[in-house]
């Protein structure tokens, strides 16, 4: 018996460090969904005492978050899944979204977000609050700035236009 297809979805850091091996990446979206940096990292881009601010989905009816989807390898799948749990076991929870490949295809992958009953949920919070956050926050993958601007750079890269963390951005730049 053969298993469907493995497609992860990368909204975040995925989109510019995979960190896997895959057979495939193609631009994608996801609807119904809105990326923000509202889940706190205690163990990527901050520590548990100065908490980074990462890239989670939304449910936002009529949203369009895009990103990307990678295709693994069938004998891979299990081992990739294994890695993606505990890099994102940080709040974390995985599922299963439909993601439209810019080629039209619709794929089921896979994804993780982190709800807002997670201990490590920030939530919103005025720009100036989120950006002096983030520029405080250094975690053992690097500076939350770095995580942010290179989100920002990977999303012009694959031409998805994204107000919140464009903002955060720029006000990074600025700061």
């Amino acid at each position: 018996m053969s298993r469907a297809p493995l497609w992860i979805f990368g909204y975040g850091s995925l989109i510019w460090r995979a960190g896997f091996p895959f057979e495939r990446r193609e631009a994608a979206h996801v609807r119904g969904w809105t990326r923000r940096l509202d889940q706190g990292s205690p163990d990527h881009r901050g520590t548990p005492e100065r908490l980074g601010r990462v890239a989670t989905l939304v449910r936002a009816p009529g949203a369009r978050c895009g990103g990307a989807a990678y295709l693994v390898a069938d004998h891979l799948a299990d081992e990739v899944l294994a890695a993606l749990d505990h890099r994102e076991r940080g709040g974390y929870e995985r599922i299963s979204v439909a993601a439209w490949l810019d080629g039209g295809e619709v794929v089921s992958a896979t994804t993780w977000i982190a709800s807002a009953d997670n201990p490590y949920h920030l939530g919103a919070a005025p720009l100036a609050d989120m950006v002096a956050q983030i520029c405080a926050a250094v975690g053992p993958s690097g500076s939350n700035v770095e995580y942010v601007v290179e989100l920002a750079r990977a999303l012009e890269a694959l031409r998805v236009d994204d107000p919140h963390i464009r903002a955060v951005s720029d006000a990074l730049r600025g700061a």
